[in-house]
C-alpha cells in the first residue's frame, strides 16, 4: 500500500481491484484478532447528549484523551476528529452522533484484547468524569430523537446524512443514535476467506440474537430486542444484506468486487476535501465519467475507500469485519471477539459451523435475518432447521459450545495459565438463562424503575 505522502496509483485492471482484498490473504501464525467498538457519550448531570464545541464536550474529551496516551490526533479542517495509535495502527475515531469509537490494534491473543479494552475505558472514565461525561454501553440511545443529537463536524457524514433520507427510513437513526461493535479476523487464501464470509455471514442473525441490546428507543419500549438491527434493515437496501451471492458458485475476491462496483458511491478525497458523488456509479468512475470529476479516474485508495462505505452484515476488506452485534459492556466487547475467534480461527470449529448452516437456503437466511430483531433467542428456526434446532437459541448455544472447544484448543494461555474460552462466560450465561441483555433492561424497565427509562443511564454506565 501507498505510505502517507506516496500518491496512490491509478487502478489500471480488474486485478486492482481484487488485489485490494486479496493481498489482506495471510499465514496462520501472522493471523491477529481486531475488535471495534462504539460507545454513546451523554452528560450525567443532565442526561443528555454531548456535542462537539461546548466546553465539555467532544473536542475537550479527545484533547484530553490525547494527553492521556500521546497518540496522533486527525483532522477534518481544523478540527480533530480523532486520534491515531502510530505504534499499533489502532486509534479512536468519532461516529456521527459523537458516538466514541475504539478501534482495536491488531492483536494476537483474547488476553490482549481484554488488557486493550481495559485500559481504554480507564483512561475514558478518567477523563470522561472531569468534563461530566459518561459513556453507555447500549445499542441505541433510548431516550433522544435523531433531532436531539448534535453532529459531529466530519464531511463524509453531511454527504452521507441527506442520501440516507432519501434511500431508506432509518438511516440517520443508524449514524447518529446506534452502536455497534465489530470483530476483524483475518484468512489465509481465497478458499479460507470465502468458507469464514459463508459461516459468518450465515450465523450473523444467530450473534445478532445473543447480543441484542437495544430494546428501546424515543424513551419508550421500541417492541424489538435489538431496535439497532431492526434499523439496519431499513438504512440502504443497496449497502446492507446478508449477501445471497456469497453463497454461490464462483464466490471470490473478484465476486465480491463486482458487487461493491455496484454500490452507488457517498464522496471521493480530493486535496484533503470530500467530493460530494453520492448515488454515483464506481464503473462510471473507472471510465473517468463521474459528472463531479470529469476526466479523473480513481486510485487504489479511491477503491479502499469505497469499500468501505459497504456495510454488510459481514464487510470484505483486506480482512472480514463481523458486524451484527449491538454494543454491550466491556465483557460483551470481548465476548464478541472471544466467539467469531474460537470459531473461525480453528478449523474443527469452523467445519463444525459450516456442517450447521451449510444447507440453509437463501429464504431461511433472510427469514432469521427479519425475525431475530424483534424476538432474539426465542426465534423459532426456519421450517428445514425447526426440527434439529427448535428455536435459535438452541442454535446460539451449540455455537457457544463450539467456540469454546476451539478456544482451548488454541491453547493460548495467560499468566494465571487460562485459556481464552473465559470470555465467553457472559454468552454461557445468556444461552443458559435464555434471556438477553434487552431483555434484563425491560424487565428492570417493567418492574423495579416503573418506567423510568432514566435509570438505565447508570445501570448499563460503562
Amino acid at each position: 500500500m501507498a505510505g502517507a505522502d506516496t500518491p496512490s496509483p491509478l487502478i489500471e485492471t480488474r486485478a486492482d481491484l481484487i488485489e485490494a482484498m486479496a493481498r489482506g490473504g495471510k499465514p496462520r501464525d501472522t493471523w491477529r484478532i481486531g475488535t471495534e467498538h462504539e460507545k454513546h457519550v451523554f452528560h450525567p448531570s443532565s442526561l443528555t447528549p454531548v456535542s462537539y464545541d461546548e466546553p465539555n464536550g467532544v473536542r475537550a474529551l479527545l484533547a484530553s484523551v490525547e494527553k492521556a496516551t500521546g497518540w496522533t490526533p486527525f483532522h477534518d479542517g481544523t478540527n480533530v476528529i480523532g486520534l491515531r495509535n502510530d505504534a499499533s495502527a489502532g486509534g479512536i475515531s468519532l461516529e456521527p452522533g459523537g458516538q466514541f469509537e475504539l478501534s482495536g490494534a491488531p492483536v494476537e491473543t483474547l488476553h490482549d484484547t481484554f488488557a486493550e479494552m481495559d485500559e481504554h475505558m480507564a483512561i475514558c472514565r478518567t477523563a470522561g468524569d472531569a468534563l461530566d461525561i459518561g459513556f453507555l454501553g447500549l445499542g441505541v440511545t433510548p431516550l433522544w430523537s435523531v433531532a436531539d443529537i448534535p453532529a459531529m463536524p466530519k464531511s463524509r457524514y453531511g454527504i452521507m446524512a441527506p442520501y440516507m433520507d432519501k434511500v431508506g427510513t432509518l438511516g440517520t437513526s443508524m449514524m447518529f443514535r446506534s452502536a455497534t461493535v465489530q470483530t476483524n479476523l483475518d484468512f489465509a487464501t481465497e478458499a479460507d476467506m470465502v468458507k469464514k464470509l459463508r459461516v459468518s455471514v450465515a450465523l450473523q442473525p444467530i450473534v445478532t440474537a445473543l447480543f441484542a441490546n437495544s430494546p428501546f428507543v424515543d424513551g419508550q419500549d421500541s417492541g424489538m430486542l435489538s431496535f439497532r438491527s431492526h434499523i439496519w434493515l431499513n438504512t440502504d437496501a443497496a449497502r446492507t444484506g446478508m449477501l445471497p451471492f456469497a453463497f454461490e458458485d464462483g464466490m471470490g475476491f473478484e465476486r465480491y468486487a463486482d458487487y461493491a462496483l455496484d454500490v452507488p458511491m457517498y464522496f471521493v478525497i480530493r486535496d484533503g476535501a470530500y467530493v460530494n458523488v453520492a448515488g454515483e456509479s464506481f464503473r462510471a468512475f473507472l471510465e473517468g465519467a463521474l459528472p463531479q470529476l470529469p476526466g479523473d479516474k480513481p486510485t487504489v485508495k479511491d477503491w479502499e475507500d469505497h469499500l468501505s462505505t459497504i456495510f454488510p452484515e459481514v464487510r470484505l476488506k483486506q480482512f472480514l469485519e463481523m458486524r451484527g452485534a449491538d454494543m454491550g459492556n466491556a465483557e460483551a466487547v470481548v465476548a464478541l471477539s472471544a466467539l467469531w475467534t474460537g470459531l473461525l480461527y480453528d478449523d474443527i470449529a469452523l467445519n463444525a459451523a459450516w456442517d450447521l448452516v451449510c444447507d440453509w437456503s437463501e429464504a431461511d437466511r433472510l427469514y432469521l435475518r427479519h425475525e431475530v430483531p424483534r424476538t432474539a433467542l426465542a426465534t423459532p428456526m426456519p421450517d428445514s432447521a425447526k426440527l434439529r434446532f427448535g428455536t435459535v437459541g438452541n442454535i446460539a448455544r451449540e455455537i457457544v459450545g463450539l467456540a469454546t472447544a476451539g478456544l482451548v484448543r488454541r491453547a493460548r494461555l495467560d499468566a494465571r495459565g487460562q485459556d481464552e474460552s473465559r470470555y465467553l462466560a457472559p454468552l454461557e450465561t445468556i444461552v443458559m438463562s435464555g434471556k438477553t441483555r434487552a431483555e434484563h433492561w425491560l424487565e428492570l424497565y417493567r418492574g423495579a424503575w416503573q418506567g423510568d427509562l432514566k435509570q438505565i443511564f447508570s445501570a448499563a454506565r460503562m
